[in-house]
């Protein structure tokens, strides 16, 4: 199958209002220009640095998604052209990201990311976190950033009810979300393995890579 049959597929699943995020990390600028030909604009990376590499590389009307986890001292690399930031983790991150973003005259759009894996390797606010720094000052104070969703991933597990309860609860805090802030449209959930759960448990925005480029090559 090709990367544009395999795309036009997944597409053709994806409810009305679900945007797709093509994870192309790892993948060659060949990969995402034929998903680019095939009508794909929004594409999904985990490192800056290939990220700026493939944003100076490729057409300027690619929509960059920060996908990974982000090191605060990396945030200028990306500041002047990224698309949205998934992974916003800390209220020092978000710090950080409204100081680079004021050095470009932008406002960044952000999702605030929750934990809600069993898993403690996966990065995150958890509720308390959460309304803590929407409540603080500091947050009040940011005019550089946009804080327009929520994000997670569930447990990587076959316990599909389990996956099914973690993408639940946060849906239940994205609802919650909306009613304290104006611009909250997105909740990203869902990746190659369980973006179908996901849409049913509400998601938004599922992030797929290896269902269309294939599987990774980390060598």
């Amino acid at each position: 199958m090709s990367i544009k049959n395999n795309l036009n597929t997944i597409k053709s699943e994806l409810p009305e209002g679900v945007t797709l995020v093509a994870v192309s990390k790892t993948k060659p600028n060949e990969d995402i220009l034929e998903a680019y030909e095939a009508g794909q604009r929004a594409f999904g990376e985990n490192k800056v640095q290939e990220m700026v590499q493939k944003w100076e590389d490729l057409p300027k009307d690619i929509e960059w998604h920060m996908i990974g986890h982000v090191q605060r001292n990396k945030v200028k690399y990306m500041a002047e052209f990224v698309s949205l930031i998934h992974g916003v983790d800390s209220p020092r991150l978000l710090k950080e990201i409204n100081k680079q973003a004021k050095k470009y005259d932008r406002v960044i759009p952000c999702l605030l990311q929750i934990h809600i894996a069993e898993e403690d390797t996966k990065f995150g606010l958890d509720k308390t976190e959460l309304d803590e720094l929407l409540e603080s000052d500091t947050f009040k104070a940011m005019e550089n950033i946009k804080i327009v969703g929520l994000m997670g991933m569930a447990t990587f597990t076959d316990d599909e009810s389990q996956v099914r309860r973690e993408f639940a609860q946060l849906k239940s805090m994205f609802d919650e979300l909306t009613t304290k802030l104006n611009d909250i449209t997105i909740l990203s959930m869902g990746m190659s393995g369980d973006y179908k759960i996901a849409i049913e448990e509400g998601s938004n925005m599922v992030r797929i890579g290896s269902s269309i480029f294939g599987a990774r090559n980390y060598s």
